[in-house]
């Protein structure tokens, strides 16, 4: 549904949530080519207020978030401030198999008169 221009987006959003909500249809109405210049601009710009004020939620919430990092002698737990490493690249580094080294030939392989064999 495109909003008219009497309709344009002045307000906050209600929650991260409607917001996304909210850039997903204006990306949908961009996408689809229906609108004409003016109002796609309009909508374009409405699009990017919304991603800023998605942006600073984020930015927000992730400020409050902690890293649990032990508990000290009375039981409490002890935190310190996430350090903002995306952990996906932690686990790259250290998550998967090994990788193998060539085999090595062995003597029944090198041998031609040796005959078929299964293994």
């Amino acid at each position: 549904m495109v909003k008219k221009k009497s309709e344009k987006i002045d307000r906050q959003p209600e929650s991260f949530e409607a917001a996304l909500g909210e850039l997903a249809e204006i990306v949908g109405d961009l996408e689809d080519g229906s609108i004409g210049l003016e109002e796609s601009l309009e909508r374009f710009e409405d699009g990017m207020r919304l991603l800023r004020h998605c942006h600073e939620v984020l930015g927000k919430a992730e400020a409050r978030i902690e890293q649990l990092t032990g508990f000290d002698a009375d039981g409490n737990p002890v935190t310190k401030p996430l350090d903002g490493v995306a952990t996906i690249d932690q686990q790259k580094n250290s998550a998967g198999r090994r990788q193998r080294s060539p085999r090595k030939a062995s003597k029944a392989e090198d041998d031609d008169d040796a005959g078929p064999t299964l293994f």
